[in-house]
């Protein structure tokens, strides 16, 4: 990848995959993969253009906008937009890199993409953000369909920005398809997509729970540490206290939320959070009203204030757990920490798990990639284009079984495939970062080379 422009946040994506597949014997075994390896690491196809909209005071206003279409070898282009002004080529390769592997996990026919805009969504008015999602549109609209590629929401796209974009590439095209996932529940959307991440990652790690205690724990009793206060840090949340944990943080961009009672956060309490998030108030809010259960850190991440830990997902943005905040984990006694973010931990946080998961063997740390843990919000947005292609509309009973099924089958292809290709030794923790990456990445090789793309 040398001869690259710098783009740190995508060659962090493919040293991470590419590290992985030669540290394991997959090469060995089929060494017409590393071809194949070289082709997929370069988009089909990258979109970008410009934004031009007027804000409330009739000025012009210019963005730019982007759509990576990364690969298409198991199925329409699948991922989601993001809304924020950090927002670049390199991130966006990254993510949708990240997402090829992410969706041929879950055993569902999507391909892998990423798109959106160095638009900052806070502090617009719904005019300015119904202005920018229509010009937008305009343009994303002539790359993207049901059978073609099926954007998402993500950071700065929610449901109110998902409906502006259906309805601007609804007037557009003159046609009802199923182009965006998140939609409402009402016209396209699906039961259980807005909690889909959240409890996904609370589903897979309960398989970790269960199969390093060999059966006989669960999330019952376990203290969790969580960052991020969006939706899946919400759900996830949420889901934990359901099964019988105690969340203990959560944070934003200003800072973190550390419970100091026994109970730590209650549903009461993330209702509060949801709305503070809603009105784009600051989680240091909180605290005000509640200082006898919670303090409030400013300008740190939860990961060395939570005090004794079980669980740790960081949930938040890439890059949110450091090497020293590893430590830092491993330190307080935590066991199993599980990414609700896309490339949660630096590098050299991940260096730091595995290595901990091949010393201590019995009582390892079990670190558990974006790409698996985090699947099931991608999982239901394939639910949800399945519903609308037939045209119906599943109970949150049967999509929430579906996304139990698809946690458990990520899990354990994972699982599996660590013992395949990368022999752990007696008493270790199969890797499941190592597992993940190749079991995805073998999958989409194949259809490729099925199709031509390389031989």
């Amino acid at each position: 990848m040398s001869n690259l422009p710098s783009e740190p946040e995508f060659e962090q994506a493919y040293r991470e995959l590419a590290s992985t597949l030669e540290n394991s014997t997959l090469f060995e075994k089929k060494p017409e993969y590393k071809r194949a390896l070289q082709i997929a690491a370069i988009p089909e196809r990258i979109i970008q253009f410009r934004v031009v909209w007027e804000n409330d005071k009739n000025e012009v206003q210019v963005n730019r906008g982007y759509r990576v279409q990364y690969n298409s070898a198991l199925g329409p282009y699948k991922g989601g937009l993001r809304l924020h002004p950090t927002v670049n080529l390199s991130i966006l390769k990254f993510l949708g890199f990240e997402q090829i592997f992410k969706n041929a996990l879950t055993g569902l026919n999507m391909g892998g993409g990423k798109g959106g805009a160095d638009f900052d969504p806070k502090g617009k008015s719904d005019n300015e953000i119904r202005r920018f999602c229509y010009a937008f549109m305009k343009e994303l609209s002539k790359h993207i369909g049901a059978d073609t590629d099926v954007p998402a929401g993500d950071i700065g796209v929610g449901g109110r920005e998902i409906g502006y974009m259906f309805g601007a590439y609804k007037s557009i095209r003159n046609q009802w398809e199923g182009i965006l996932t998140g939609k409402g529940g009402n016209w396209g959307g699906s039961l259980i997509r807005p909690e889909a991440t959240g409890y996904g990652l609370v589903y897979y790690v309960e398989h970790m729970i269960q199969y390093a205690s060999g059966g006989k724990e669960s999330f019952a009793g376990k203290r969790v540490a969580i960052s991020g206060s969006g939706n899946v840090a919400q759900y996830a949340a949420l889901k934990i206290i359901e099964l019988g944990g105690t969340v203990i943080s959560l944070s934003d961009s200003k800072g973190a939320i550390i419970a100091t009672s026994e109970k730590g956060f209650t549903p009461e309490i993330i209702d509060v959070i949801a709305d503070l998030k809603l009105n784009r108030k600051a989680l240091s809010d909180l605290t005000s009203e509640y200082s006898s259960q919670f303090k409030y850190v400013e300008g740190a991440r939860p990961w060395k204030h939570c005090g004794n830990v079980d669980v740790a997902l960081p949930s938040a943005t890439q890059n949110e757990v450091s090497a020293d905040e590893a430590e830092a984990l491993i330190s307080q006694g935590a066991k199993f920490i599980a990414e609700g973010s896309n490339m949660g931990c630096t590098q050299e946080a991940i260096d730091i798990f595995e290595a901990s998961r091949k010393e201590k063997k019995g009582s390892a740390i079990w670190y558990a990639p974006g790409k698996a843990a985090n699947a099931g919000g991608v999982a239901v947005s394939g639910l949800e284009m399945a519903q609308n292609s037939q045209r119906l509309k599943w109970t949150s009973e049967e999509v929430d079984e579906k996304l139990k099924q698809i946690m458990k089958n990520c899990f354990e292809n994972g699982l599996e495939t660590a013992k395949e290709y990368v022999t752990p030794a007696e008493g270790e923790f199969p890797s499941l970062v190592a597992g993940s990456n190749i079991a995805g990445f073998k999958k989409v090789a194949q259809a490729m080379h099925d199709q031509g793309d390389w031989w």
